[in-house]
């Protein structure tokens, strides 16, 4: 498959799995904001890996809530992407935010020393 199909294809379940937040009727995912950081599908298309992060303190229970609701997600996917079978939809919680922010306090105590001296 070529790569632009495969990022094509990302972005529509992207967009989906967004749509399919509003849809969630879990109430403890009320006034939870959840930002999808990156969407990757796998080489022979059947796991669909999510990477979500939020404001919110709690993300790994955000996390399992999610991941007890990919079924939705995949019938989701399944009827408005025409692919031969639906990948199966994994959500895990994206690192890369709360890295920048180690780096960034680290950075500026490194500043704070070097005025210091």
């Amino acid at each position: 498959m070529a790569q632009y199909r495969r990022e094509m294809l990302e972005s529509e379940m992207k967009k989906l799995i967004t749509q399919g937040f509003s849809q969630l009727k879990d109430p403890r995912l009320k006034d939870k904001f959840i930002d999808i950081n990156m969407v990757r599908l796998s080489k022979d298309k059947s796991y669909l890996d999510v990477y979500v992060s939020s404001l919110d303190e709690d993300v790994d229970a955000i996390i399992e809530i999610l991941n007890d609701a990919k079924g939705m997600f995949r019938t989701l996917i399944a009827k408005n992407i025409k692919m031969f079978k639906a990948p199966e939809v994994r959500f895990h919680k994206d690192e890369g935010i709360e890295a920048s922010i180690r780096i960034n306090k680290l950075i500026e105590k490194i500043e704070k020393n070097e005025e210091s001296k």
